[in-house]
């Protein structure tokens, strides 16, 4: 793989670009091309192949894209073959893909270039029926590419131009498999992008496999996190991190941020959290229909809510501009993902802040993500004594009592488990909603427990024999044969024999 020359070039001008694709860069208030653009774009214009080696925020959709376009502008074809497409571009998410054709859409407007873009989630009619006639421009995420494949609805016997987008995400998504599939059915003459955010050797074994005699340009790898983003830490406990988002998007006046939780489950209980709050928040993940994430997202743009809580499959799909902050409300597994969930603030130069919630258990993760970037990064509040722990209680468990007197579970039947302090009524760190187990009478019938070990009093009443819990109108729970009224087993008996014995029994009320 050769290197590019150092480029000098300071405007679109100078790198070669049609008169037509300058006039739409103006009108979109692009200035002077970016260090992956001003190195990339002249060797793609001479149709080499290229690998893309920069972190997301730097341009590369505008790399590759205004090549594509002015290659298939200066060669039109007035007749296409059916479902056959030119250029395509594979991507790893539907936010990622649909931002790339609007950057086509935006970038092409001045040649009558067709384009469309296709994803799972949607049905696949309208899909079918913007490529029937044959398309010059197609962005696809791989499932759905490889599924209208299988059903002839897409050919790509006469690609000219193929762009992989993000490789290393589509690989960490499981993609490859997908993507080999892919590519298998590419021509062997044609010109091949791959861009990617890392270089592991997956990534460089693929490239290996697809370009030939590629340009390769690295951008800011030896130093991964962006320049122009404030990062620091907040050192605070699970329990209290709500309560610091809350009081960080206040106490900053924060109009457009985006908060990166680790779960989908996570990222819907925070966003409605945040609108308890008075803060207007949407969630955006994989579980979430493709009109409802296309909805959040228009909602963002348009500022009707300041909040967009998401997990680390849209980190690379959301390109908003006026991004301020970023929020680690769970800090990611893989310290690369740091480096992409930053990128969504300063981007195109601008500046932003990034601020991660870091609680105890969290600290191995933090030392992975500054061991990747090559810097200790600032911290907020205590590391050793977090804000907002919880106390311990090192009284041990609580004894267990019998079915007469006291709270808790009766005896002889194993103790729900608390929800712990820190988690509310879910158990594991990891935030999974954990089902709290409650006995049930051997013998199908009622039983509760009055606290369901919160140690409040309050009782919970489980009216059916199934171990659901019935949320109607409480009932008094049926009680064995030795606990009637609390009666005593004398007692008991007594009252068996006056309903066996009326007679009997109202002669001796009488004598008594």
């Amino acid at each position: 793989m050769s290197q590019t020359p150092s480029q000098t070039q300071t405007d679109f001008a100078s790198l070669g670009l049609a008169d037509g694709l300058l006039a739409a860069l103006r009108e979109e208030g692009y200035q002077t091309p970016t260090p992956i653009q001003a190195r990339a774009i002249p060797p793609l214009l001479e149709g080499r192949d290229l690998l893309g080696i920069a972190r997301t925020g730097t341009g590369k959709t505008a790399a590759f894209a205004l090549p594509i376009i002015q290659h298939l502008s200066a060669r039109p074809i007035e007749k296409r073959a059916q479902f056959s497409v030119r250029a395509l571009v594979v991507a790893p998410t539907r936010e990622l893909a649909a931002q790339i054709d609007e950057s086509f859409k935006a970038y092409g407007r001045k040649y009558p270039l067709t384009h469309a873009v296709v994803f799972g989630g949607v049905g696949k009619n309208p899909q079918i029926q913007a490529v029937w006639r044959g398309i010059d421009v197609l962005v696809a995420t791989p499932g759905r590419l490889l599924d209208l494949m299988s059903e002839g609805k897409i050919r790509l016997d006469r690609v000219e131009i193929a762009v992989l987008d993000e490789a290393d995400r589509m690989l960490d998504m499981g993609f490859v498999r997908d993507v080999r599939k892919i590519v298998a059915k590419l021509p062997a003459e044609r010109q091949t992008m791959l861009f990617s955010a890392t270089m592991p050797g997956d990534i460089a074994e693929l490239a290996s496999g697809i370009l030939r005699d590629p340009v390769r340009v690295s951008i800011d790898t030896e130093r991964p996190a962006a320049e122009k983003v404030h990062q620091r830490i907040v050192h605070v406990a699970r329990s209290g991190k709500r309560e610091a988002l809350s009081r960080l998007i206040f106490d900053h006046e924060i109009e457009r941020a985006v908060v990166f939780t680790r779960t989908k489950h996570g990222a819907n209980r925070l966003a409605k959290q945040l609108g308890e709050d008075g803060i207007g928040a949407a969630a955006i993940h994989a579980n979430k229909s493709q009109s409802a994430r296309i909805r959040a997202l228009a909602d963002f743009k348009a500022g009707s809510v300041k909040v967009l809580v998401a997990t680390d499959l849209a980190a690379r799909g959301i390109d908003v501009d006026g991004i301020t902050h970023v929020v680690n409300f769970d800090l990611p597994n893989e310290p690369e993902t740091y480096v992409h969930r930053i990128g969504r603030t300063a981007r195109a130069g601008a500046s932003g802040q990034a601020v991660s919630f870091c609680d105890p258990d969290e600290k191995p993760l933090l030392r992975a993500i500054e061991k990747l970037i090559g810097e200790r990064l600032p911290f907020e509040g205590d590391p050793n004594l977090p804000l907002g722990e919880p106390e311990k209680d090192d009284r041990g468990p609580r004894p267990v009592r019998g079915r007469q007197g006291g709270r808790g579970v009766p005896a002889g039947r194993p103790a729900a488990r608390p929800a712990s302090a820190a988690n509310g009524r879910f158990g594991e760190r990891s935030g999974a909603p954990q089902r709290v187990e409650r006995p049930v009478a051997a013998g199908g019938g009622r039983d509760f427990l009055r606290d369901g070990g919160r140690g409040d009093g309050r009782r919970r009443d489980d009216n059916r024999g199934d171990g659901f819990r019935n949320e109607g109108s409480p009932r008094l729970p049926a009680r064995s044969e030795g606990e009637r009224s609390g009666r005593s087993a004398q007692g008991s008996r007594s009252g068996e024999a006056s309903r066996r014995f009326p007679r009997a029994a109202s002669r001796a009320n009488s004598r008594g």
